[in-house]
């Protein structure tokens, strides 16, 4: 499955987003990402629960996939928490895509807080049935 390489890192960039002058400002959470391969290309399953969608960024700049999400962690109107284990209320994930896939036809689809990513193999990429005449 090396159509897709994962890239490491911290996001180069806060583009788009407010800033916060909280020491998490940078900071992200990687969400876990499902990859399933099949003739037609690979499906990406990201869990990012209680993301909306406008508040979902999925971009493809020349060969990098990025998702970013931000998602809403305040309490409501007069409560205040005794204990926070999830701090953050952003989601970064960025994966290289191979010369496989053809990035200009994805399709993505948020349900239930799950993002799905399908990315359709490239058509020289894809296999072909060559006929074969008789001399």
């Amino acid at each position: 499955m090396n159509q897709l390489r994962e890239q490491a890192g911290r996001p180069s960039s806060s583009e788009g987003r407010p800033q916060d002058a909280s020491r998490y400002s940078d900071a992200a959470l990687m969400p876990p990402v499902d990859v399933v391969e099949d003739a037609n290309g690979i499906t990406l399953y990201a869990d990012l629960p209680g993301v909306a969608r406008e508040n979902l960024h999925v971009q493809v700049e020349a060969a990098t996939l990025t998702i970013d999400a931000e998602v809403d962690l305040g309490l409501p109107e007069g409560l205040q928490a005794s204990h926070t284990e999830v701090g953050l209320g952003r989601f970064h994930r960025t994966f290289t895509l191979s010369q496989e896939l053809d990035p200009e036809r994805i399709a993505a689809d948020l349900s239930n807080g799950v993002l799905k990513l399908s990315i359709p193999k490239a058509e020289h990429a894809k296999p072909r049935r060559i006929a074969v005449t008789a001399v």
